[in-house]
């Protein structure tokens, strides 16, 4: 239902480094680590990996390898985000997964999944720890004595904004306008916050910082560019991308009649005999501009998916924020709205702002009566009147599918961008598996209630896509893996904790040891042949103090524990260790383990400070 595939240039490449740390992970797992290495991430352990004092697992019983076939993945799996407001507006916060009921094609479906996001989410310090102390008192998966420095809590990113202005479409007059309104936008960010600036063009990109001058430079920078080149000149006939799609693919008699007396009048001196004439006229220009719209609104599309492929990497609260005056849909483009499945499967609220401000239809040159026909005027007002109606159409789609808001008609733009930069204090996201779900591509109608609460408005996507076709499960495996990882809350009940630990590596710089702790008494065994089976998918990403990936790595550990181990292990559990060589800096740490027996998934995040 979602493409994965990652296009614009920055998210290509920090995605091929990612692609090749996944690769290379359970090769370097199998043993230590040389003495000397360039700096890259390592992921140690296996049954070669140095043993730990204590540690009873014989030969076998611990191997790593670079396997996801073996997953149990989500078949078809829709996210639902929901924001509730009470009669006054304001955000309901305690409610739960039994609160909810989920329709699909008014077929209520089992909630599968529940998870709270709350506006500020709390990113706790990864807890330092001395190998003396606790690796030696557990098993530790490719474990080596460090040298521990003492942690610190460094202000990490907490929520990325995604500012997209549609330069296709607005005007030389509306971008004045918003350039003005944006460049008091900042007052509404925190520290935590960091900002990009996009253009629907492509031709406008600042990345994700809290430098407030670079993202002023880009505002300012923002001028229109339609498809078009910009040609300003008088067209005969006049004629908007709306009536154009009423004329060709709606089949409005009254559209073309109108367009042919404009034609007559702009290119045939209004002579009654030459009707035919300027209506193969009119036609032939309605094809022109329904192509060229068409063409303006795929670009469109096209850049807002590459803007959500960078915010959805993004290890935070997501939001984009379009400014927009709207665009058209036609039959061609219509069925565009998996821009919702995919920001909902990422995560991402859309707030959208109407760039025009009070809208004011365009009556064109009074001055000239030759540049219209004076027997349509009325009805040519009356199309741009319905013009813009469809224009906000998908605005409010945006919005109101992924849980933002649709800011329109008003000229006080600057306080719709600081309320589109912000997010809601609380959304519930429920996601669910469709029964008996045929791949027809069909759209199918979603609605969400509660029980037993009155007086709630609730605010949630209307529907979704039906795929057509049944994806590859290693893609499907990989994709669920990542969505997790490069999300935003922790989440999961498995009994796994996240820890540290530093070692220099003389003058060229630190050595990080991710330490992934397992109590295995909280786990689920297999037993065969007198063995305790499982496997764990281990997988971390580690970001920088912008939010950018810096490096990670990811392998699959399976356990083949006699009783005996098992017994042991179930005291103290054991480590899985990841090393990763980092310059100094601030961190954010994510990991994520995956249970093959129980298909459960946890995933653990931390700050952690580097040091010089």
């Amino acid at each position: 239902m979602v493409n994965r595939s990652y296009c614009g240039l920055a998210v290509r490449v920090a995605s091929a480094i990612f692609v090749m740390l996944l690769l290379s992970a359970a090769a370097l797992g199998q043993a230590p680590p040389p003495a000397t290495n360039q700096p890259s991430a390592k992921t140690d352990g296996g049954a070669n990996a140095p043993q730990s004092p204590g540690n009873s697992a014989g030969a076998g019983e611990f191997s790593t390898h670079d396997a996801l076939t073996s997953l149990k993945v989500r078949v078809n799996l829709v996210l639902v985000r929901v924001v509730a407001r009470d009669s006054k507006g304001t955000v309901i916060t305690n409610l739960e997964k039994k609160d909810f009921r989920l329709f699909d094609n008014r077929k209520e479906q089992v909630i599968s999944s529940f998870s709270v996001e709350k506006r500020e989410p709390d990113i706790p310090r990864v807890t330092t720890v001395s190998s003396a102390a606790s690796v030696s008192s557990a098993t530790a998966v490719g474990s080596e004595p460090g040298t521990i420095r003492p942690a610190t809590a460094p202000a990490m990113p907490q929520r990325f904004v995604a500012l997209v202005f549609d330069d296709t479409n607005l005007k030389f007059g509306d971008v004045a306008f918003v350039r003005e309104q944006s460049t008091r936008l900042f007052g509404a960010l925190a520290a935590t916050d960091r900002v990009g600036v996009f253009s629907t063009s492509g031709q406008l990109t600042q990345d994700f910082t809290d430098n407030r001058e670079l993202l002023k430079k880009a505002i300012m920078g923002i001028s229109p560019r339609p498809l078009s080149g910009g040609f300003q000149g008088r067209e005969c006939p006049e004629m908007s991308y709306y009536e154009a799609d009423q004329i060709v693919n709606v089949g409005n008699t009254q559209a073309l009649i109108v367009a042919t007396d404009d034609a007559l009048h702009c290119a045939f001196g209004g002579d009654r005999k030459l009707v035919g004439n300027a209506q193969q006229y009119a036609e032939d220009a309605a094809s022109r501009e329904l192509a060229l719209g068409e063409a303006q609104t795929q670009n469109v599309f096209r850049h807002l998916e590459d803007v959500m492929r960078r915010l959805a990497v993004m290890p935070g609260q997501r939001i984009l924020a379009l400014v927009s005056p709207g665009f058209m849909l036609t039959v061609k483009t219509q069925g565009r709205e998996d821009l919702v499945d995919r920001a909902n499967r990422s995560n991402i609220v859309i707030n959208t702002i109407d760039g025009r401000g009070l809208y004011t239809p365009d009556l064109g040159d009074l001055g000239d009566p030759s540049s219209r026909s004076p027997q349509t005027a009325g009805i040519k007002l009356s199309y741009q009147l319905a013009a813009q109606s469809a224009q906000n159409d998908i605005l409010a789609v945006l919005a109101d599918g992924t849980g933002g808001t649709f800011f329109h008609n008003r000229n006080d733009v600057d306080e719709g961008m600081r309320e589109a930069v912000g997010a809601p204090a609380m959304s519930y996201l429920l996601a669910f598996s469709p029964e008996n779900l045929k791949l027809d591509g069909r759209y199918h109608t979603l609605r969400v209630t509660l029980t037993g609460k009155q007086k709630v408005m609730l605010q949630a996507r209307h529907g979704y896509y039906a795929p057509k076709t049944i994806k590859d499960p290693v893609q499907a495996a990989k994709e669920e893996i990542e969505d997790a990882l490069f999300s935003q809350a922790d989440s999961g009940n498995l009994p796994i904790d996240l820890q540290t630990q530093f070692s220099k590596l003389g003058d060229s710089g630190t050595r990080l040891a991710v330490l992934t702790h397992v109590d295995v008494k909280g786990m689920r065994f297999r037993k065969s042949e007198g063995r305790n089976l499982n496997s764990l998918t281990v997988a971390i990403a580690i970001f920088d103090g912008n939010g950018k990936f810096v490096t990670g790595g990811e392998k699959e550990v399976d356990l083949r524990f006699l009783d005996s181990t098992l017994e042991h292990l179930a005291g103290n559990g054991f480590f899985i260790k990841s090393t990763f060589d980092l310059k100094p800096g601030n961190y954010l740490v994510r990991m994520l383990v995956r249970d093959a027996e129980e298909s459960q998934t946890v995933v653990r995040s931390g700050t952690v400070t580097v040091p010089s």
